[in-house]
């Protein structure tokens, strides 16, 4: 009998669109004899529809039309699984619409990726695909996990993290306190946002100013680090768990600016990329293998494991890496815990295809699941049969 796997896709994000083209991507790819594939789209609401029309890729030209043919349908915990069905109910219609083995959350961005859909889809005891909600969110947030991996001895550069409330009641106290910490150029971008979205580089105070405000625009929480001047990006993937992980080929993205932008990863395209595969950020212009010495190669594939681990990832991430050419130092920048096209075209040129990957990711989800039914999550207990809420007072002492 076939797995059945929902993939997940979508979301409340401003990289909605980005989602839809990596996870129908995936769709196209995981081995149908082996598993019974549901693409599940959430809207920007967050209303979920399944049915022929959501695995098309040419139907998202018109999302309206497209959810008129759809079928809208909500989780629910069926009799020992998790189950699809419509809502709402329709005259003399079934409810139930179909089952879940498996969840396949392919998910970027803000109220998504953080963790919230993971511990949406816990709630209904499916296997979840991917980082659990601790590592999602640590992931997501850029200062949270920048303590983390500088406590566990891994390079990054040294930041400032404000917040909308205080940047509204006195930005000149923010704007001197980055330069009495920093020299310009600086850069400044939200803390939980991924795709290079409201990210910007500042050379000077009226510069500053303006990416805070447009950086603000997208996040509560900001971060400012310096610059770097002489800067090469180098990303690899990982695919593993917290106890076992290997680190894919590395890359060189290739942008029109200083910084990849979000035209750069997914409108610009890339005729001369010299990757395989298909469209997507899988087309950003980039040099696999990168261009790089095998000693910084070997030294950037072992920090992304142990960076990897350290977070407690699962499933496959994309970590990237800022190399100051000046102080010829490597430097954590940040992780994408469910990257753009699952960054398949990272694993290729060491052999493993993208239906591999997928099968891989699957596999140890299922691991994760098993060591997780041998964990006591509750035990049986009489403290209601005494229960006295005490009135007004409460009942905790």
């Amino acid at each position: 009998m076939k797995i059945k796997v929902a993939v997940f896709f979508g979301g409340k994000s401003v990289e909605h669109e980005i989602s839809i083209i990596s996870a129908l991507q995936a769709v196209q790819s995981l081995n149908k004899d082996k598993y019974d594939v549901i693409p599940v789209y959430i809207t920007k609401g967050n209303d979920m529809y399944v049915g022929e029309a959501v695995g098309n890729i040419e139907e998202y030209k018109n999302i309206n039309a497209l959810i008129a043919k759809s079928e809208r349908v909500i989780l629910v915990n069926g009799k020992n699984r998790a189950e699809l069905v419509r809502y709402p109910k329709k005259p003399f219609q079934k409810d139930f619409y179909d089952y879940i083995d498996v969840a396949f959350p392919i998910v970027h961005g803000t109220n998504v990726e953080d963790g919230t859909i993971a511990g949406y889809l816990n709630m209904f005891n499916v296997t979840v695909v991917g980082c659990d909600v601790l590592s999602s969110a640590v992931g997501m947030d850029k200062y949270v996990m920048k303590a983390v991996l500088k406590d566990n001895g891994i390079p990054v550069l040294d930041c400032l993290r404000f917040n909308s409330t205080d940047f509204c009641k006195n930005p000149e106290q923010i704007v001197s306190e980055i330069e009495s910490r920093f020299s310009y150029p600086v850069i400044v971008k939200p803390i939980n946002l991924g795709s290079s979205v409201g990210i910007s580089k500042a050379g000077d105070k009226p510069a500053l100013e303006k990416a805070l405000a447009e950086a603000f625009g997208y996040a509560d929480k900001v971060l400012v680090e310096r610059a770097i001047q002489n800067l090469w990006e180098i990303n690899c993937s990982v695919l593993g768990d917290d106890k076992d992980a290997t680190a894919s080929e590395c890359e060189r993205p290739v942008g029109n600016d200083e910084i990849l932008s979000y035209a750069d990863k997914y409108i610009s395209g890339g005729k001369n990329s010299k990757s395989s595969g298909s469209k997507g950020v899988a087309s950003t212009q980039r040099i696999i293998p990168a261009d790089i010495s095998e000693n910084r190669r070997d030294e950037i594939r072992a920090l992304a494991v142990k960076a990897f681990k350290c977070l407690g990832c699962n499933g496959v991430s994309r970590i990237d890496f800022m190399i100051d050419k000046d102080e010829d130092k490597v430097y954590f920048n940040e992780i994408n815990t469910i990257p753009g096209s699952l960054s398949f075209y990272l694993w290729e040129p060491l052999g493993k295809k993208y239906p591999q990957l997928l099968d891989d990711m699957i596999s140890l989800a299922l691991k994760r699941k098993r060591e997780q039914e041998n964990i006591t999550y509750s035990f049986d207990t009489n403290v209601l049969s005494g229960a006295n809420l005490g009135g007004a007072k409460g009942a905790k002492r």
